[in-house]
């Protein structure tokens, strides 16, 4: 009996995702989950066998249409297998037919790594959260209702940029992302272009009281210490140039929906390190300044109407998609140059208090052509996942000498061969 194959076309974030998946940049991220014990491999097969049918557009394959990529369901079955591979390796290779996604394990961690075509951190936490109860309620033979199962099939799989776009002129936001000129991070690179992973725990609590102190948020002081942390690795001469972190913002907080594919936008974070007089508070002030203008309501629907504009412009409609390839990579090439570096938040991750006790921390992971900080919580342990090319930290280094001096234990760790930040 012939299968009845499945379509879908992609979700506007992940339009330009295949053609800016080059380099060190792989568009992969990696959620882990520390346990309190070893992981059994069988039993998380088991899980992700009974879960995935709730996520039928995670068992897609990517192909290449004449106008755009779409995804397409296939039978292939997930396999859990132990974590072998470099952190956030390649997962979409053009032509190849395989899943967009990887569930692995090693010692007390499971891994779900993603490409990011398929959801945004928010998405896949869905999904993992999801996995990770199963796998617990089948180990230990705990009764727990599943976690985010009053949203449907169809509303996990629907696209939320289509549903909310509000037809406007013009690709304003996307022409101004391209005319920034900022501070570019360097380094050692890699030989083979592999992602470096820091992984920095802290206490929540006490980040959390500090950012009261500062009367500001979890966020916005995160962001000031970052920024400050690269000014600190600066000449004087690259203080010329303004340090610009761009933020991704879950649009879910301020449109409603369900959808466990992407839907975030992007505010930029833009710092003069001439205004700079050694006193954080200058720049928590400018931060949140920029979190107040760029997250109103209105400001955050026009952003998203002006990304999703680009594949309801005629001219790019039409245009075949090997032109789309050359022209959305010559435009994300600029793009960077507008952009220090990445800081994406989390947020505090939840769990059912039935399997919470077996659980010891999360962590996220996201590639870069430069770096990407992603920042996540669970009970009181902060973390902070930072992947970049280079084989030295030099701005992550002075983030965690600002946080321990700011009375922060810091626990690190990296995938380094050395093990040397």
């Amino acid at each position: 009996m012939e299968r009845n194959v499945k379509w879908y076309k992609l979700d506007n974030a992940a339009k330009i995702i295949p053609s800016t998946a080059k380099g060190a940049n792989t568009r992969v991220f990696r959620i882990s989950c520390e346990l309190k014990e070893e992981v059994d491999g069988g039993i998380l097969q088991m899980a992700l066998n009974e879960i995935i049918a709730d996520f039928p557009f995670f068992n897609c394959i990517l192909k290449r249409g004449l106008f755009w990529y779409y995804m397409e369901d296939t039978n292939i079955i997930p396999m859990v297998e132990e974590d072998n591979l470099p952190a956030c390796s390649q997962i979409y290779f053009q032509g190849r037919k395989n899943l967009l996604y990887r569930v692995n394990y090693y010692g007390r961690r499971m891994n779900l790594e993603m490409f990011h075509v398929l959801a945004d951190g928010t998405g896949a936490f869905m999904f993992f959260k999801r996995l990770i109860v199963k796998y617990l309620s089948i180990k230990h033979g705990i009764p727990v209702e599943e976690v985010d199962d009053l949203s449907s099939v169809e509303e996990k799989n629907g696209d939320a940029f289509s549903h909310f776009y509000e037809k406007q002129k013009g690709l304003k936001q996307l022409k101004e992302l391209s005319k920034a000129k900022a501070y570019q991070l360097s380094g050692e690179l890699d030989e083979n272009i592999l992602p470096h992973l820091v992984e920095g725990t802290v206490s929540a609590k006490k980040f959390v009281s500090i950012a009261k102190e500062n009367h500001t948020t979890v966020g916005v002081l995160a962001t000031a210490i970052y920024i400050a942390s690269v000014i600190d690795v600066m000449t004087v001469r690259q203080k010329k140039r303004h340090v610009i972190v761009s933020v991704p913002v879950n649009l879910r907080q301020f449109f409603e929906s369900a959808t466990a594919r992407n839907f975030y936008g992007v505010i930029k974070i833009d710092y003069d390190p001439m205004n700079f007089d050694g006193n954080l508070e200058s720049i928590i002030h400018t931060v949140n300044d920029a979190y107040k203008e760029q997250l109103s309501e209105e400001t955050i629907r026009q952003n998203m109407n002006s990304y999703a504009a680009l594949e309801h412009n005629l001219a790019v409609k039409i245009a075949p998609l090997i032109l789309k390839d050359f022209t959305i990579s010559k435009f994300d090439r600029a793009a960077k140059k507008g952009i220090t570096s990445s800081m994406s938040n989390l947020g505090r991750i939840d769990m059912p208090d039935e399997v919470s006790p077996y659980i010891d921390r999360f962590s996220a992971f996201m590639t870069a052509q430069s770096q990407q900080i992603c920042v996540c919580s669970f009970n009181d342990k902060m973390v902070f996942g930072e992947v970049s090319p280079y084989k030295t930290h030099a701005v992550m280094l002075a983030f965690f000498r600002r946080l321990t001096s700011m009375g922060i234990n810091v626990e690190l760790a990296t995938n380094d061969y050395d093990n040397n930040l």
